[in-house]
């Protein structure tokens, strides 16, 4: 298995060079973001010769300045994350109807097909798939969840109802029995180097726009969905003798945020309220996004790929899960607590399952304060826990080396 000073070499067979990874984008930056990290480190680490379709560019354009929404069909760099070398991903286009054909590359399914998170293929795509010899390995990347029942279903095989094609499940997880969780070799040598380097900080800091906040500051990052617990918090820090930088990348928590402050707080500037200051910080690539996370203090995430990234960061985190309408998402906020707490003292485990329930809604908005009050009393422990626990998901087979650990199977 390899580990983090055991960088992967660039050995994929040649029946495993060619990988497709269709992605539907539906939460923003999300679905597209674990997908582009996925791209990335293929290319970079493993090898692979990776096309990336993607139906809503716009939003994939964030995470990589260089796309060009108005092409169908171009190359764009990797960027460099932990040990492995930049390179490039070829982005097409997801069109519907779909609309393969372009003048750069005919249509020819890969030699592996990545179906983010169900986003069912093209039908086209799917007959194209039956009539290639041999058939692609084709794997559906199911989203994250601690739930015990996912370590049943990682890996099983789902024929298609037609073709003669066989589907698998791969769900990421936090143990040896799922998939894994998303992770460049190197990446915490660069955390630690990082932490460690006050010039390599204050060169973000202005990178940033802002200089290094002052000795003893706690610096806090939310990137979150709405939520009504946050003014509750606000008022808090800006109460408190301690000073508190807070920073906020472009997110949906902006509209509470400014009328919160009673005027706008566009990208650079930054507003102080009592102890607290609020700095409006530029929207990021990924590479800057870790940097960010690890300036923290903690660190507010949401979703999967921030949530993911704020477990390596090895610092106190609060995850805000993506909602959804049938109440499924406490069910699975729950069985990650569960794990994430196994370790603590009961009241460092009571006070992260209460910050998490306000920071949620799951308790009134009015209770954020008092969970906040619990949660910081416990930091201490907190922090060493985010590190001990941080370890030990380094332990695991990465979710990329997985996949192709995996792939190499069926061959």
């Amino acid at each position: 298995m390899p580990t983090e000073s055991a960088p992967i070499a660039n050995t994929l067979p040649s029946a495993l060079r060619r990988w497709d990874i269709f992605c539907n984008v539906i939460d923003n930056f999300g679905d597209i973001g674990v997908c582009w990290r996925l791209a990335r480190q293929l290319a970079n680490e493993h090898g692979a010769s990776v096309r990336l379709w993607v139906d809503d560019l716009a939003s994939f354009r964030p995470l990589c300045p260089e796309l060009d929404v108005a092409c169908d069909a171009q190359t764009v760099s990797t960027g460099q994350a932990g040990v492995g070398r930049a390179t490039q991903v070829e982005v097409r286009r997801w069109t519907t109807p779909f609309s393969p054909v372009s003048p750069l590359l005919p249509l020819e399914p890969s030699d592996v097909v990545i179906e983010a998170f169900a986003c069912r293929l093209p039908e086209s795509y799917e007959r194209a798939m039956a009539a290639r010899q041999p058939a692609p390995v084709w794997i559906n990347l199911d989203y994250l969840s601690a739930e015990n029942w996912v370590a049943g279903c990682h890996a099983l095989p789902s024929p298609h109802p037609r073709l003669p094609l066989t589907k698998y499940f791969f769900y990421p997880g936090f143990n040896a029995k799922t998939g894994g969780l998303l992770h460049e070799h190197g990446l915490d040598a660069a955390r630690q180097n990082f932490k460690a380097e006050p010039e390599q900080q204050a060169e973000f800091w202005r990178r940033l726009g802002f200089a290094p906040p002052d000795p003893g500051t706690q610096t806090l990052t939310v990137f979150a969905y709405e939520n009504p617990a946050l003014p509750r918090l606000l008022d808090m820090w800006a109460g408190e003798t301690t000073p508190t930088c807070l920073l906020l990348p472009p997110t949906r928590t902006q509209a509470s945020v400014e009328a919160w402050l009673g005027e706008g707080l566009p990208p650079g500037r930054a507003i102080r309220r009592g102890a607290l200051e609020i700095r409006a910080v530029p929207f990021v690539d990924q590479i800057d996004f870790d940097r960010l996370l690890w300036l923290g203090s903690a660190n507010f995430v949401r979703g999967e790929d921030s949530f993911v990234r704020a477990q390596w960061a090895a610092t106190p985190f609060v995850w805000h899960i993506y909602p959804q309408e049938d109440g499924a998402h406490q069910v699975k906020l729950e069985a990650f607590l569960a794990r994430y707490t196994e370790g603590l003292s009961p009241a460092a485990a009571r006070a992260v399952r209460e910050v998490h329930a306000a920071w949620n809604g799951f308790t009134p908005p009015d209770e954020a304060a008092k969970a906040w009050h619990a949660w910081r009393a416990a930091r201490p422990e907190l922090e060493a826990h985010a590190l001990r626990w941080q370890k030990n998901l380094q332990k695991q087979e990465d979710l990329c080396s997985a996949l192709v650990r995996f792939c190499r199977t069926k061959l």
